[in-house]
């Protein structure tokens, strides 16, 4: 059987700040709270998604909020996170607006062929806003405060730095069965080489960059970090045969984890960055309609006996 990792899924950060995270994704950035919910591994710890109108599959970046200490940056670490929108022009767009809104950012300029514009949320986030042509499904949110046309479409590309990139490159292409397309110049890292690797039908929304720092520390993650990437699968059968193809290949995970809104396998590549892999639904309107995504704490079945504990001992967003 052959398996195919479809593209980006979603990726966790992590924030000391909730309430701030919060204003900044929505008010700011214009994207949705699909799901208000709580890491199932820590419930004290709010789990919040932040994606397209409908949170669909590839749009989500989420956070744990945990209270640490900022991050301590370094390799064997994700470095920038992708934003796609529709256009160069969306990407001035955003340039004008986020400076409006004083947020400090670099000026648009082309990164891998593609325009971009690097920027970072207030706990030092690394974003970048790519433009993506258009390409792909996405559900634009009808009461954001950004415009349809000029709202963030999704995830991608994503970025990684790790010290030693051969063990790297074989995980990425020998297991996980992405393909090396190409090589470009980082414009913030002179004279190293980011290795693209896509996924499906390739672009934006599916790749992976990596680029080799061997000369910096283990970064400490903390607030503005990025705890874990995710990647995509359609359903449980195509879960089941990535568990099985990383067993044949002798690399330790989880086994599946039920999430209730998709089900999950994690492992590590060889650097220590923290991979998953996610099914596409059952989706978050699994226990709330599309149009009330995100305005209450969600519970899965197996933590909802807990509400009432688990309410009590969160912050208001």
């Amino acid at each position: 059987m052959t398996i195919e990792l479809t593209g980006l899924h979603h990726l966790t950060a992590v924030t000391a700040k909730a309430s701030d995270n919060h204003r900044f994704y929505t008010a700011t950035l214009g994207m949705r709270l699909v799901k208000r919910t709580v890491n199932q591994d820590d419930t004290s710890a709010y789990h919040l998604f932040y994606g397209d109108g409908a949170g669909s599959a590839g749009s989500d970046i989420t956070f744990f909020d945990w209270p640490v200490a900022p991050e301590q940056r370094g390799t064997r670490s994700i470095v920038r996170t992708g934003l796609r929108v529709d256009g160069a022009d969306t990407v001035a767009w955003w340039h004008d607006r986020l400076r409006a809104m004083g947020v400090t950012t670099g000026e648009p300029a082309m990164v891998d062929g593609r325009m971009s514009l690097d920027f970072e949320d207030p706990e030092g986030q690394r974003l970048r806003l790519v433009d993506d042509g258009g390409k792909g499904r996405m559900v634009p949110w009808a009461e954001g405060p950004v415009p349809a046309d000029r709202q963030i479409r999704g995830l991608g590309p994503v970025t990684l730095s790790v010290a030693r990139i051969e063990r790297t490159d074989r995980m990425l292409t020998d297991v996980m069965a992405m393909r090396h397309e190409r090589s470009y110049e980082d414009p913030a890292r002179p004279n190293h080489k980011v290795e693209v690797y896509a996924m499906g039908p390739g672009g934006p929304a599916a790749e992976l960059h990596v680029v080799e720092e061997r000369d910096l520390p283990a970064a400490v993650q903390g607030a503005g970090s990025v705890h874990h990437v995710a990647f995509r699968t359609p359903d449980r059968t195509g879960l089941t045969a990535w568990a099985e193809r990383t067993a044949e290949m002798e690399v330790r995970t989880s086994g599946e984890v039920e999430r209730y809104y998709f089900r999950s396998l994690y492992f590590r590549e060889p650097n220590g960055i923290l991979f998953e892999i996610a099914t596409d639904g059952p989706g978050f309107d699994a226990d709330e309609p599309i149009e009330r995504l995100g305005e209450r704490l969600s519970l899965p079945p197996f933590l909802e006996v807990r509400r009432a504990d688990i309410e009590k001992r969160l912050k208001p967003l």
